[in-house]
């Protein structure tokens, strides 16, 4: 959300009450002049800063698990953005009504805050280092996963600051203390129990005072009778500014001699406001946060197998378990969410050097052992579950096994194949190869959810959060094909299956085709059998195809999705809905679509394909959006 709002005038990011009382003062203090920041105590939270009678008035506004946003006592909103809109026409508990917003001087960005570039980097390392990932799958670890780990990384951050000593007793503690230079403020914080209660220890006039950080049942964390923070090292920076019920402010951390050391560089430090008694030119207390190799008890190293890909996450959160291998699996403690790198299909099966050096199209026949489970069937033939054996490693596969010898048919299947053969991204369906017996089989991997379509229908609890990410995962792998120019030419629900509820691969690339770089499009010889009711209008009357094309389609895929399943035009022929797309109408919202999303399907249904966006900039939406609603 801080992404989203960051464009707003009045917005000022992570500034101090003092500094947003400034900005009121410099603008006048009219009555009813106010400012957005963001909370510096609250994760994903804002405060609304408001000039009335001559003084500044200051509200919290939280963030809910829902997603919603509301200042306490006050209705729940969809933004902060909301929140402003709505106190414009009523007071509701405010002092008064916003009338005028207090736009940032020229030149004046909004400020970010002291953890955010820590936090990007620690997500980074965290994915890097679990998933061992490199590359373009890393990058896509990180977008899709981000929003999940962003709180995690929050709440453990502070076992990566030199502040923060760990298990250290308070007579430990206190010799460490009195070691340095025992300047005023000098600070450390420590675990004071397993109940996530810690101590802070503050130098005061020579003298080592103690305090108490307790966790009420909400999660906040604050001294007694102090203000109440979310994060560690949201109450050090926020102590860094005001004493607040401490005998001075905070000025230099006591550093733990424990904490390893690397050359990351420095993160940015906060401004020291004109009365700290810190000396000039000293750096705050977060430009000595260095980054480090993981310590003990902070984020773990992968530790798996080519075959074990579950992750360690011991000592990272004693609320987090350690991820199962498939959706929603967790190997005891609350329940999480698996994800999609979590699962033994997220890295090509030929990730090892040793195995790509046997990869070929063609595969040796008695390395495939086929089950007479049937997954589907279709105009091709039947899909079977199987598995092959690799030279390390056994893998489940879905073989699609050709019913007629027919040289037509059969021509196809090898286009499709020798087209999937040359794709490698984690949400695309990989192709390991073909294999001949009595009839000609394509072995593929195998995503045992089935299509998204049929999953939505039978699983209509589904938040809206995890539609969201599946969508997003396929706008990644459209935008992989966008890059390889290739088109798809049947996007659709039904083509895209599922691993685990919320890791999604693209399937069925029968009718996908190489476009020639110069003129960025396919032109189709014949109709045949067409999806009519998910093709562009290009596609349908001039028999053209082009990425553009496929976003199209990427439109109606996320109608699908969003209405759990559907089919789209229900009642309608192909004739019916070719008139009414070119009469300019289009599918309505489905009931519970958020209007972002069904905002960006309207897009993608623009009727020029030199007007549609491209999955570029479609899945950037769709991170965005992901991001939004995923914090906190």
């Amino acid at each position: 959300m801080v992404d989203r709002v960051n464009h707003l005038p009045y917005f000022y990011g992570s500034i101090t009450r003092d500094e947003a009382e400034s900005f009121l003062k410099q603008a006048g203090m009219a009555d009813g002049l106010y400012l957005l920041r963001q909370s510096r105590n609250y994760l994903g939270g804002f405060a609304l800063s408001v000039a009335y009678d001559n003084k500044c008035h200051h509200y919290t506004i939280e963030k809910k698990i829902s997603g919603d946003y509301l200042i306490a006592g006050g209705k729940s909103h969809k933004s902060p953005v909301d929140i402003c809109e709505y106190h414009a026409e009523e007071t509701d508990g405010l002092v008064c009504l916003l009338k005028k917003p207090c736009n940032r001087p020229s030149g004046i960005q909004p400020k970010s805050g002291p953890f955010e570039d820590l936090k990007d980097h620690l997500v980074r390392e965290y994915v890097q280092q679990t998933w061992n990932l490199q590359g373009d799958a890393l990058e896509q670890a990180i977008i899709s996963q981000k929003p999940q780990l962003e709180k995690l990384i929050a709440t453990t951050a502070h076992e990566r600051m030199p502040w923060f000593h760990g298990k250290r007793s308070r007579d430990e503690a206190e010799r460490c203390m009195l070691r340095g230079s025992r300047t005023n403020g000098t600070f450390l914080i420590r675990d004071r129990d397993d109940k996530g209660s810690y101590a802070l220890c503050l130098i005061h006039e020579g003298k080592i005072y103690h305090y108490r950080i307790d966790r009420d049942k909400a999660g906040k964390l604050s001294i007694p009778e102090g203000k109440k923070f979310d994060t560690l090292w949201q109450m050090v920076d926020h102590y860094c500014y005001k004493s607040d019920g401490l005998l001075q402010v905070l000025t230099e951390p006591c550093l733990n001699p424990d904490h390893p050391i690397d050359s990351f560089g420095l993160t940015p430090a906060p401004p020291i406001p004109s009365n700290h008694p810190r000396h000039k030119g000293e750096g705050g207390i977060f430009s000595r946060i260095k980054s480090s190799s993981f310590p003990k008890s902070g984020f773990p190293r992968k530790k798996s197998t080519m075959n074990d890909r579950s992750v360690s996450t011991t000592n990272l959160n004693p609320y987090i378990p350690r991820p199962n291998k498939q959706a929603g699996g967790a190997e005891g403690g609350a329940r999480r969410d698996a994800m999609p790198m979590d699962t033994n299909v997220y890295e090509s099966p030929y990730a090892d050097p040793d195995e790509l050096q046997g990869k070929t199209l063609y595969l040796k026949t008695d390395c495939l052992i086929l089950e007479e489970k049937e997954l589907g069937s279709g105009n091709f033939g039947t899909v079977k579950k199987g598995i092959y054996k690799m030279r390390k490693k056994d893998i489940n596969v879905a073989v699609k096994v050709l019913k007629s010898n027919d040289p037509a048919v059969k021509d196809e299947l090898m286009k499709e194949a020798d087209f999937m053969h040359q794709l490698d991204n984690p949400y695309i369906v990989r192709m390991i190869g073909i294999c001949e017996r009595e009839c000609l089989m394509l072995v593929m991997e195998l995503a045992e959810q089935g299509q998204l379509n049929k999953f939505l229908m039978a699983h209509k609890d589904i938040s809206l959060n995890n539609i969201v990410e599946l969508v997003h995962q396929v706008s990644m792998g459209m935008k992989y094909l966008e890059e390889k120019n290739y088109v798809h030419r049947d996007l659709a629900a039904r083509n895209v299956l599922l691993v685990t509820q919320h890791y999604a691969k693209i399937s069925d690339f029968g009718l996908s085709k190489a476009v020639n770089s110069e003129e960025n499009y396919y032109k189709a010889k014949s109709t045949g059998k067409w999806p009519i009711k998910w093709y562009a209008p290009e596609s349908i009357n001039y028999f053209r195809f082009s990425s553009k094309s496929d976003v199209w389609s990427f439109g109606v895929m996320m109608w699908e999705a969003f209405s759990y399943g559907h089919k789209p035009y229900k009642g309608m022929k192909g004739q019916e809905v070719v008139q009414m797309i070119e009469a300019g109408q289009r599918l309505d919202s489905p009931a519970r679509c958020p209007i972002e999303m069904f905002e960006l399907m309207q897009e993608c249904w623009t009727y020029k394909a030199i007007d549609r966006p491209g999955f570029v900039t479609v899945e950037h939406r769709l991170r965005e959006y992901y991001y939004t609603i995923s914090k906190g």
